[in-house]
């Protein structure tokens, strides 16, 4: 045995005899399927390098180093497909399929999935910006992107990606790193959770769906369960209580946790969710994971019709069309239900529209695309969560730790936002008429190591001094038009 292959063993069991021996026979396989879904996502949909893409991933993990350096990749361009070895005790393949993106393949015959074709939809909300990259429409916002874009001197590095600045419906700065363009579709992680709210939401609007009462799961129907008083209200709002472990953390120490044997050795990951018991009582306990949305996105499908293409095509007729969305891949589970959680790709200009729809207050182009009263109950604080979180959406309402820390440097008390694991957000600011949007591979913790605390104050107060400005203006325009006409022509000559 080779001496990196025995530090790789050393380390597992280490950690394994903490958390115990069956959870740690599943790490090489997690780290493998985190590692080979990434590669294959953003190689073969975003159009990425895999070798800068797989550094700034795993540089932004605390402790994956540990194991990425004893891995080996292979993409193959050709069957466009990724294999990620770990020393032979943990193997993982991922496969791209047009139109759907890539799905771990666990040796199971992956769903067969008839992709919905292109109706065409016409899009409802006003085009946000031309084909060209908007540059900063002010030296303000010039100096914010700047600063969001610098690397520090020394490690944790940055690494943005990707910046949009929207002001009332229409870009008013945008910037890409090298390889991204307006047009790049980029992995939101969990920013993928506020879509599947958005499309809970749609199917309440329709009456399909009800937030209170038990949620329609076949696993959890007979009333002696005690899972069978789980609602839709509390998989939103994390509190439904499944033994799932914790999706907070992007780290080694995360791949001992049971959702991610849900996420990345599991086909059929609703089959998995739904088998587990309780921790919790349903509605009493806050804790965060990917399985409670993955339960939410087998309702869509389910209420859409029943089939993988049904459920995507409800999420582009009744979303992604009327935003004009064009960008977007929903990446499936080995059964065909679309990944949730985490697994959807989209520009950051489509980020942008998705945002926009909730700063209109789920209106596009005169129509209701949200039902009545859902903005404001996905940013609702929900109790005990300190990170400050709402129903499918992270918030600054109430007093946790969370929304206290985000208001403090210096980001408004009405912002929510759309976050993603490794610092991905979609900020709406309905006071300031904003929405921002920020892709990259920076580390969660320190918090101010992605810059966003920054690039929201700058961009908040560079605005806000513009529209000053703009309205002083417009009141020396107005005075000027009613002075006598002799001062008028006194004033223009001087």
């Amino acid at each position: 045995m080779t001496r990196r292959r025995k530090i790789v063993l050393l380390t597992i069991t280490c950690i394994g005899l903490a958390l115990g021996a069956a959870r740690a026979r599943d790490v090489p396989k997690v780290a493998t399927g985190f590692i080979a879904d990434i590669l294959c996502s953003e190689t073969f949909v975003s159009g990425l390098d895999p070798r800068r893409n797989l550094t700034e991933t795993t540089d932004a993990m605390p402790g994956v180093g540990l194991l990425t350096w004893a891995m080996d990749y292979q993409v193959d361009r050709a069957r466009k497909d990724v294999t990620v070895t770990l020393f032979g005790i943990g193997r993982s393949h991922a496969v791209y399929r047009e139109g759907l993106g890539c799905t771990l393949d666990h040796d199971e015959p992956l769903v067969d999935v008839a992709l919905p074709p292109d109706d065409k939809q016409p899009a409802l909300l006003p085009e946000i910006a031309g084909p060209a990259i908007v540059p900063p429409q002010s030296e303000g916002l010039s100096a914010a992107l700047d600063r969001a874009f610098t690397e520090p001197a020394q490690p944790p590095y940055r690494r943005t990606r990707a910046i949009v600045v929207m002001k009332s419906g229409r870009i008013i700065a945008e910037r890409y790193a090298d390889g991204v363009g307006p047009e790049t579709p980029l992995l939101g992680f969990s920013m993928t959770k506020s879509v599947i709210s958005a499309l809970t939401g749609i199917l309440v609007r329709q009456g399909k769906l009800k937030l209170d009462g038990p949620a329609p799961v076949a696993a959890w129907k007979d009333p002696n369960d005690p899972r069978h008083a789980i609602t839709v209200d509390q998989l939103l709002r994390h509190t439904a209580g499944l033994a799932l472990g914790s999706s907070l953390q992007a780290s080694l120490g995360s791949a001992f946790e049971p959702v991610n044997r849900m996420k990345f050795m599991e086909s059929d990951m609703v089959a998995y969710a739904e088998s587990m018991p309780l921790a919790t009582e349903p509605g009493t306990v806050w804790n965060y994971h990917d399985g409670n949305t993955i339960m939410l996105a087998h309702l869509i499908r389910n209420v859409a019709g029943g089939k993988p293409a049904d459920a995507l095509r409800f999420a582009r007729r009744e979303l992604f069309a009327p935003l004009g969305m064009r960008h977007v891949t929903l990446q499936l589970d080995g059964s065909g239900t679309i990944e949730g959680s985490s697994e959807m790709l989209a520009s950051a200009r489509d980020w942008a529209r998705f945002g926009q729809l909730y700063l209109n207050d789920g209106v596009v182009g005169g129509k209701r695309i949200l039902p009545e009263g859902w903005v404001n109950y996905s940013a609702t604080a929900t109790p005990n969560a300190w990170v400050g979180i709402g129903a499918g959406f992270w918030t600054n309402q109430g007093d946790s730790f969370g929304a206290t820390l985000r208001v403090d440097h210096g980001w408004p008390r009405d912002a929510f936002f759309a976050k993603g694991t490794i610092g991905q957000y979609t900020i709406v600011i309905p006071s300031e008429k904003l929405v921002i949007v920020r892709m990259g591979r920076s580390p969660n913790a320190p918090p101010k190591v992605d810059g966003v605390f920054d690039l929201v104050r700058d961009v908040v107060a560079t605005t806000r001094e513009k529209g000053k400005l703009a309205g002083a203006n417009r009141e020396e325009r107005c005075a000027f038009f009613l002075l006598p006409l002799w001062e008028k022509v006194a004033r223009s000559a001087g």
